[in-house]
């Protein structure tokens, strides 16, 4: 199938940067009422007039007219505008799936070895192995959610991702279901009511009150959200990092890290999702592939691996001239003046 060529912007969400053109307006109008308001206090209206005799009112206007074309021109370069080569676009058909995936510390315990956090990077690897023609974006998550890979079909840029996750990528410690659910939402499209799915990762050790009214919101988007409980109920102890001994609290007990199955499970049913206490990789991988292949499967266009002609660089270069051209202009007019006078001698 041959994709349309077309002209349009990698980053659209920069749009908002031409507002700035108000404020160099704001800045000419300004400037005006503050050259307006400087002559008045000096008094003399024939003195200010002979000041200001070789001042040009129209080169100081195409200043500015030439500094917002600059500024337009910065702005459209930020925003990228690009077409394809027009060749055939990858056709592929699948789902897009967000993976929250829990990188407290607390899965750093070795109830499953090596340890809670380990298994979980395997049990992501073989899912995205099985699951090629579907797109796959990546959150981290602890006291806080991040954001590391958008919406992609190029799984042998999330397995780095993946590779790389570790606790030192979130440092502020906790286990926030709710955020990690709401960050793993705006990966997927709004219009789209359906082809949405998060699995959820996590030992859902520190009870968030807010995750299953999130579920809830989110299922009503359309979103099915599947669960894997990583970790055992009798609980480990978590080695620390630097000292490899076991995590003590503030009074020196020894800290002892349960898995919460009861939080993860409502989550997935209030989703029609489907909760999995990771014993095995295979099985585990069988039952989430089992569920999500209930869901209705969509065509779109793989983009990863096509060739873009990018305006960035005539853009870049566009609003470089127009500031050099405007450097240029001066508001003296002594040289036009200086014309006419030997024109009338």
């Amino acid at each position: 199938m041959n994709y349309l060529v077309e002209l349009h912007f990698q980053y659209r969400s920069f749009a908002w940067l031409f507002l700035g053109l108000l404020l160099i307006a704001a800045l000419f109008v300004y400037i005006l009422y503050w050259k307006k308001k400087t002559g008045e206090r000096i008094g003399d209206p024939s003195m200010v007039n002979k000041m200001i005799r070789y001042y040009s009112a129209n080169k100081f206007l195409v200043k500015f007219i030439l500094i917002g074309i600059a500024f337009s021109m910065g702005v459209l370069a930020v925003m990228n505008p690009r077409k394809t080569g027009g060749t055939d676009k990858t056709q592929r058909k699948g789902i897009d799936m967000a993976i929250a995936l829990d990188v407290s510390k607390s899965m750093l315990a070795t109830d499953m070895a090596p340890s809670r956090l380990d298994r979980a990077r395997q049990l992501i690897q073989k899912l995205m192995e099985s699951m090629p023609d579907d797109r796959i974006a990546l959150i981290l998550f602890a006291g806080k959610a991040y954001m590391q890979m958008p919406l992609t079909a190029d799984h042998g840029a999330a397995s780095l991702f993946v590779t790389s996750a570790s606790p030192d990528a979130v440092p502020q410690q906790g286990t926030v279901i709710a955020d990690a659910l709401e960050m793993s939402a705006r990966v997927f499209d709004p219009a789209e009511k359906k082809f949405k799915s998060i699995l959820l990762i996590s030992d859902g050790e520190d009870h968030d009150p807010d995750a299953v009214r999130k579920a809830i919101e989110l299922s009503e988007q359309g979103i099915m959200i599947n669960t894997v409980g990583i970790g055992s109920v009798e609980g480990s102890t978590i080695p620390d990092p630097v000292t490899g001994e076991p995590k003590k609290d503030a009074s020196g007990t020894v800290v002892i890290s349960k898995l919460n199955e009861e939080e993860l499970k409502s989550i997935s049913e209030k989703t029609n999702g489907v909760y999995v206490r990771l014993a095995t990789t295979d099985a585990a991988v069988a039952a989430l592939k089992a569920q999500l292949a209930q869901i209705d499967r969509k065509a779109y266009g793989d983009v990863s691996l096509m060739n873009f002609t990018s305006y960035y660089t005539w853009l870049a270069m566009a609003m470089l001239l127009f500031l050099l051209l405007e450097s240029l202009v001066t508001e003296n007019r002594r040289q036009e003046a200086d014309r006419k006078k030997r024109i009338a001698a």
